[in-house]
């Protein structure tokens, strides 16, 4: 903990009261453990005691397992929906793409839930959507009753998708953080794979039931798992903040230096107003909100929603079968994934997001070179190969690093006076993004369907240079810590 002294110096200056809180100056690092302070000592060295951190992760991605389900649901069901409720394709495009209407109205109003209820509370309302919007298609017997389930189900996957990695970035210690955050991706991609699988051999009803299961997970779950520290410290809660770190890192651990560090941090930053919308664009904050936005921007702007959502008439288009396709799709989706989970923290943000655009770029070149042959009749035998090359390596380097690490490098450099509002905000660019891409894919592919390729590899291109100009690295730093150098 920062002296009196420390504290009287940093009054001049935000930035500087947060690194001498943080970092203070009169304990000179005489090694590396020093640097780093006596609270990584203890993470360090006591990683056994650590299993109430992979137990409420586990809980939380019940929540992503959940989002899973929820965006893989209308693909395996659509044959079955439309005959057995006599749907039009466009009654049953409806119901696909309402979904994201109240994805947008989830992430507007996530942060703020987040702040107000709690991130454990966030996970509980946004179960009960899904589990009333699950139990709405069940029992339908038309559209109306469909739509208004999808759209439930939809807002809490939209809460979902903000609540899971901050509450993850908030209890993990640093150096576990990259890699817990990132089982979000890991559960969400999951959940789409299993729902595919499922979905091929049971009712659009019994696979409607069958997503309940990680709700019941969840809801039984958030009762043995503490709240978010840093949340219930920023709500005056200290003694709760303590005792939730306590069974957070074990109850032999000294947590003296972790708590004092949370707790200096939320007492300078009560000094500051409370944050609106306006306050992000300000020269404390803007450097977050255009990092946090921009990789929003980068993650969807690439292509990624219009693949996924017309994976099958991609292969259909390309002279692929698209049933071989898509299952080798689903097979590779989660174990890369979950590569990329165990690199993150070793190999550090930066790096697998520049390896990921990078396979992105060659993934839409390939792919838009196999259209070029097809439309131009030109060696007609190897377009297919170089098709599903193409979209291979463009998922297998998505799920690697721009999947999910733009939700770990989120969750970790918006301070907790603006994370809500600014989570909103990202959370929000995302889904309109998403809902963007979707709506515009097939109009796309009309114009030109190797240009759209060469379109989105320009855009998997732009996010390189964003990569390298702007975001910074966060591997191996406290929350306090990324957010202090960031907001200089």
């Amino acid at each position: 903990m920062a002296s009196s002294t420390d504290m009287e110096k940093g009054e001049n200056s935000l930035q500087e009261e947060i690194r001498e809180l943080l970092i203070p100056e009169s304990k000179a690092p005489a090694n590396l453990e020093d640097a780093y302070g006596a609270a990584d000592q203890i993470h360090k060295s006591n990683q056994g005691h650590e299993w109430m951190v992979y137990l409420s992760t586990f809980i939380a991605v019940c929540g992503s397992y959940e989002f899973g389900c929820c965006a893989g649901y209308s693909s395996p069901t659509q044959s079955g929906m439309m005959e057995d409720l006599n749907l039009s394709l466009a009654e049953y495009s409806l119901f696909g793409s309402i979904l994201t209407f109240g994805a947008m109205f989830g992430a507007i109003t996530s942060g703020p839930i987040a702040d107000f209820i709690g991130r454990k509370g966030a996970m509980r309302l946004s179960g009960g959507f899904c589990v009333a919007g699950w139990f709405a298609i069940y029992f339908a017997n038309g559209l109306v009753s469909l739509d208004i389930g999808r759209l439930a189900t939809g807002y809490g996957m939209g809460v979902f998708s903000y609540v899971v990695p901050i509450f993850i970035a908030e209890i993990a210690p640093k150096n576990l953080r990259g890699a817990l955050a990132t089982l979000n991706q890991v559960m969400i991609c999951t959940g789409v794979s299993v729902s595919f699988i499922i979905g091929t051999v049971v009712t659009w009803r019994a696979l409607a039931l069958i997503a309940l299961i990680p709700c019941a997970i969840l809801f039984l779950g958030l009762f043995l798992i503490p709240e978010s520290p840093r949340w219930l410290s920023k709500m005056g809660r200290q003694k709760d903040s303590e005792s939730a770190l306590q069974k957070l890192r074990g109850k032999d651990i000294d947590i003296s230096e972790e708590a004092a560090e949370i707790q200096d941090y939320i007492e300078t930053l009560r000094c500051l107003p409370k944050a609106k919308l306006l306050d992000l664009f300000q020269g404390r904050y803007l450097r977050s909100v255009i990092i946090g936005v921009g990789l929003m921007f980068c993650q969807q702007l690439g292509g990624i929603n219009g693949i996924c959502f017309y994976l099958t008439s991609i292969f259909d288009s390309a002279g692929f079968p698209s049933n071989i396709g898509t299952v080798v799709y689903a097979l590779i989706q989660a174990p890369i994934t979950a590569l990329g989970a165990i690199l993150i923290d070793k190999a550090g943000r930066k790096p697998l997001l520049l390896v990921s655009a990078s396979g992105l770029v060659l993934g839409c070149v390939l792919t838009a070179f196999s259209f070029y042959l097809k439309v131009q009749e030109i060696a007609l035998e190897a377009s297919p190969v170089l098709a599903v090359t193409g979209i291979l390596v463009y998922i297998s380097s998505f799920s690697v690093g721009m999947g999910a690490v733009p939700w770990v490098v989120m969750s970790e450099i918006f301070p907790i006076n603006v994370k809500g509002i600014a989570g909103s905000l990202a959370t929000l660019v995302n889904w309109f993004i998403a809902w963007l891409e979707s709506y515009t894919f097939n109009y796309l592919m009309s114009w030109s369907s190797y240009g759209t390729f060469l379109l989105y590899g320009a855009v998997n291109a732009l996010a390189i240079f964003f990569i390298v100009k702007v975001v910074p690295e966060t591997k191996g730093k406290s929350l306090e810590q990324i957010q202090a150098t960031i907001n200089a």
